[in-house]
């Protein structure tokens, strides 16, 4: 298996702009239609994004392989789970 570092993702959601917490679902909607084991790339703003959706997206069962600080905005990797919590 590749480590997460070079891991390609599935799909792309670029959420700049979007306020909490309609960040979070949007994201949380977009990995559950994604098949177990999906790799998620979210775009989220700096501030309340990227403290409240990684936190949010660990709790509700999903996995956070990476985040990327791009300066203007960061790059989160999440995984969505082989098995349903």
């Amino acid at each position: 298996m590749k480590p997460p570092s070079l891991s390609i993702p599935d799909a792309q959601l670029d959420l700049r702009g979007t306020p909490c917490p309609i960040n979070f679902v949007r994201t949380k909607l977009r990995l559950e239609k994604m098949q177990p084991g999906g790799l998620l790339e979210v775009w989220l703003d700096l501030g309340e994004p990227i403290e409240q959706v990684p936190d949010s997206l660990t709790m509700a069962g999903y996995q956070v392989e990476q985040i990327i600080d791009c300066t203007s905005y960061f790059s989160l990797l999440v995984r969505r789970p082989f098995t349903e919590q």
